[in-house]
């Protein structure tokens, strides 16, 4: 996990400040960060596959299920790569190794509870013992704290021995282990190792906003590619041309509501957090899931409405998935900024409803009635918010 370097570590608990000097200057994604983010934009659209080939309440836990582990996989990696100089060839090295494995997992991963749950299991596990063996090196260049390191260890361990061992089980006892194992993995550094997580590292906070702000950009090309890819099999006519320029207009919104205000707020609101390693924990590792889950399960809804064929789940979908993002982006503003934005909130209840509970719609009239909400959620200012203060 990663803190400012406006915060500066308890004796004893914190790095040593040898080799911290080179991380003071605010850095930027490095040319390997992007090759790696590119193999998890596959590994998104093998989610979107899993969950489109089983759109039930059982489906949506499996696809939550591994969009869970692979988003771990890849937040774990920011943090570490975050203790790490740009220039520094342990970083390259690591990361083209877990580039490797993170692709075969992907290849993997719409028969991860079928015939391939073992490859799955094992290519994941190399990928987070190589996460370990980046913050090992870290520490040892004095820029992330040993102590800490070691305090969420043993759950990532423990976590990937109990997937590795749940692979070769059937598959209800493989998704309680795996769900087990994940629940474990989480809770190391959010809740079990907490209080060590303060002194862990000191991060640059620009590439530390940057990296989150780039898979955000990443699952909302997953949601185009959805869209664009559905067209290759359906009847090019007027409804279509209609329902796909919707379909692209709330993508065009989830981009709109995240990086006109929300991103550089939320970068600011880090570098002010009295703890900004738990701040940036908080609000990044762990509700930018919510954030990211939405758009992955508003794409299952847009290809679905692209190929006509909505039904009750696909329209849960595409509006839930919408519904989803806003709650998960109004609770990371609320952990950085400390308000909440009654509005998104108000909006993601239409949505909801209008999944759940409008009877059965053309998908361009779904997909419309999404458009029209989130337009006015982009371009409200609503001034009805409360803060923490308020709420004292």
């Amino acid at each position: 996990m990663g803190a400012t370097r406006e915060a500066a570590a308890e004796p004893g608990q914190g790095p040593a400040t040898e080799g911290v000097a080179e991380l003071e200057q605010e850095r930027r994604t490095t040319p390997v960060e992007l090759l790696w983010d590119l193999v998890f934009a596959f590994a998104l659209t093998q989610v979107t596959t899993l969950l489109s080939k089983e759109l039930s309440w059982a489906g949506f836990g499996r696809s939550m299920l591994v969009l869970a582990l692979v988003w771990w996989a890849w937040s774990a990696f920011v943090w570490a790569a975050n203790a790490q100089s740009e220039s520094s060839p342990v970083l390259l090295a690591v990361l083209l190794a877990a580039t490797a494995c993170i692709f075969i997992a992907g290849i993997a991963l719409p028969r991860a509870f079928a015939g391939e749950a073992t490859l799955f299991a094992a290519a994941y596990a190399a990928v987070r013992l190589l996460h370990l063996l980046l913050y090992a090196d870290a520490s040892r260049r004095g820029n992330a704290a040993w102590s800490a390191i070691a305090g969420f260890a043993w759950s990532v361990v423990l976590g990937i021995a109990l997937l590795v061992a749940g692979s070769f089980l059937p598959e209800g006892p493989r998704l309680a282990l795996w769900g087990t194992a994940a629940a474990i993995d989480y809770a190391g550094p959010g809740w079990l190792t907490r209080g060590r997580l303060r002194g862990l590292q000191r991060v640059a906070v620009a590439h530390f906003a940057e990296r989150y702000g780039l898979f955000v950009i990443i699952a909302l090309g997953e949601s185009i590619i959805a869209v664009g890819v559905r067209t290759r099999t359906a009847q090019m006519d007027a409804r279509l041309i209609v329902t796909v320029m919707l379909c692209l207009l709330i993508t065009f919104g989830l981009w709109w509501t995240y990086f006109t205000r929300f991103a550089q707020q939320a970068e600011a609101g880090l570098r002010a957090a009295r703890e900004p390693v738990l701040a940036a924990s908080d609000a990044y590792s762990y509700l930018h899931l919510v954030i990211v889950a939405g758009i992955v399960v508003f794409a299952v809804g847009a290809r679905l409405a692209v190929g006509g064929s909505l039904g009750e789940a696909g329209r849960l979908a595409l509006c839930g998935g919408v519904a989803l993002y806003l709650v998960g982006l109004d609770a990371a503003a609320w952990r950085l900024l400390g308000s909440i934005d009654l509005f998104k909130l108000a909006a993601a209840l239409v949505l909801l409803a209008v999944g759940l509970f409008v009877p059965t719609v053309a998908p361009w009239v779904a997909a419309a009635i999404v458009t029209g909400v989130l337009a006015v959620v982009s371009l409200v200012d609503v001034p009805g918010k409360l803060s923490r203060d308020d709420r004292r």
